[in-house]
């Protein structure tokens, strides 16, 4: 298709912040022929659901991680699990746990391994739509992670009601924690937030040590930036972590 001939994956590693030990690994939209910057994920996406090419894009996008599942697993280990981005309209304009079903049975993708990244825009519009559809793909064996928390209303009535697994913390406040009182407070509420509601707690956008030991200070230990990896083609991410014990070994030995 033109989709496959045009887009690309990339591939960026979530760590324990701990040991470096990976722990899942995050889908990265990319547009390899594209001018300048829009080769980027943050530019491309809002693009695409501007023009409303984000929904063909965004299924585009999940049966490609699910293609590429099994061989993720084996490269960096079966506890993992593999995390793309949902759009908000492919959360209210499609049938999106249909789709997911269609494209774990076509490609043999296990749902367990499977995690779905939403920000909190996509409960804007129709919030129990949404919140029905979060909770029959739960059903399904599939982790949900709420995208960016921090940056959009934050609305607490129905985080308490989404059927979440993991909060990730934007990356705005992990880069400017260490000198911004107000976003190091931020984060530490997010962290206790997540922990009172017993969801796993990813810190982005995690680029120095200092930032890496601030966090595990805060009982925050999945991590996921450039200090651990850039997002990188598939090829590159097998020839990196294809003995997982050498992926132990050589993060083991840069953080400590």
């Amino acid at each position: 298709t033109n989709l496959d001939n045009e887009l690309a994956l990339a591939w960026q590693t979530q760590h324990s912040g701990i040991d470096g030990r990976v722990t899942g690994v995050e889908a990265l939209l990319r547009w390899p022929s594209a001018p300048g910057d829009l080769m980027r994920n943050d530019r491309l996406v809002p693009l695409l659901e501007e023009t409303g090419a984000i929904v063909q894009v965004g299924q585009w996008v999940l049966r490609e991680a699910c293609r590429h599942q099994r061989l993720l697993l084996e490269t960096l280990g079966p506890g993992c699990r593999i995390a793309i981005n949902v759009s908000a309209q492919q959360l209210v304009h499609t049938d999106l746990v249909a789709e997911v079903r269609q494209a774990l049975t076509e490609t043999g993708a296990s749902a367990s391994a499977l995690e779905l990244e939403l920000t909190e825009s996509a409960f804007m519009n129709e919030p129990e739509r949404a919140i029905r559809t979060l909770h029959e793909l739960r059903a399904m064996g599939v982790s949900i992670a709420l995208d960016d928390f921090g940056t959009g209303y934050s609305n607490l009535t129905y985080l308490s009601r989404l059927p979440l697994d993991k909060i990730k913390i934007d990356r705005h406040f992990t880069s400017t924690l260490l000198q911004d009182e107000v976003d190091a407070s931020i984060c530490r509420s997010i962290i206790f937030l997540a922990r009172s509601l017993s969801l796993e707690v990813v810190a982005e956008g995690v680029e120095t040590d200092r930032q890496r030991h601030w966090l595990l200070a805060e009982d925050c230990n999945a991590m996921q930036g450039f200090f651990f990896s850039r997002p990188v083609p598939i090829e590159e991410l097998h020839g990196r972590y294809a003995v997982v014990s050498q992926a132990y070994d050589s993060l083991g030995s840069h953080l400590n």
